[in-house]
């Protein structure tokens, strides 16, 4: 009841949010599952919901999306998500554990949770930060922020961040922006979900889900959906600058949590 409960709060806040701030789905997401799960399998279920958001998102404004944007842009996500995805299950795969101790505390990591760490702290200040949030880039470069987007999508989900830098300057529409963007997106999640599955079953493992995954990641995705209807109603009623900078210093706790392997 407990995972339930945070997840449900967590996609439904989120979902809201990021309607009208910087953080995405996935950001504030990943680090809730995180909690309940090892973190491969957090990864995968916010795959699955944020894919199910960027479903329902395109059934809304899929229809405004720029063609030759999705094709120069999403498929060079596309194949590097693949990367990333594969990244993923091989630092999923490195048993090793790294003990420490500092400043009368000590802990034991793995290198995934030092990666996860360290990527959830990079894009909480990315989104975060007035001089990351202004970063923009040319048209010219859409292939690379495909790319980049992509890698990040597919090794921890952090995609959106990237994604608006790249396409912010690219003439399009807002209608086109927001279509387009959430077109991308989905195509970003279908592959690295398929990935997932892929390397497992290539590896000869059976798929045994954690207990009540299912019905967690169902909640997330219920939530979420709920939490785009509210927020498009009300959330733009309420003042967001503080409400970033308070989740922002708690993603950058659970960040450091994480990698230091105190959860």
């Amino acid at each position: 009841m407990t995972a339930h409960l945070a997840v449900a709060l967590a996609a439904l806040f989120a979902a809201g949010l990021t309607l009208y701030s910087g953080f995405g789905l996935g950001t504030l997401l990943l680090p809730v599952f995180a909690l309940f799960y090892p973190v491969e399998v957090a990864v995968a279920a916010t795959a699955v919901v944020h894919g199910a958001n960027n479903v329902f998102k395109v059934s809304l404004v899929g229809k405004y999306a720029d063609r030759g944007v999705v094709l120069r842009f999403g498929l060079a996500a596309i194949m590097a998500a693949i990367l990333g995805a594969a990244l993923l299950g091989a630092l999923a795969g490195v048993q090793r554990e790294i003990g420490w101790s500092a400043f009368g505390l000590a802990g034991t990591t793995t290198p995934l949770r030092l990666v996860m760490g360290a990527l959830m702290l990079f894009f909480a200040l990315f989104e975060l930060l007035p001089r990351f949030k202004a970063l923009q880039f040319e048209r010219k470069y859409l292939s690379l922020g495909g790319v980049l987007s992509g890698f990040f999508g597919g090794l921890s989900g952090h995609q959106g961040a990237l994604r608006a830098a790249f396409l912010v300057k690219s003439g399009l529409t807002t209608e086109a922006f927001v279509g387009t963007s959430s077109v991308i997106g989905l195509l970003v999640d279908a592959v690295r979900i398929a990935t997932y599955v892929g390397l497992v079953l290539l590896a000869g493992e059976s798929i045994e889900l954690p207990e009540d995954s299912i019905s967690l990641v169902v909640t997330g995705i219920l939530a979420a959906f709920t939490g785009v209807l509210i927020g498009k109603r009300w959330l733009h009623k309420v003042k967001m600058r503080w409400i970033q900078r308070l989740t922002g210093i708690v993603l950058i706790l659970i960040a450091l949590v994480l990698a230091t392997g105190l959860i």
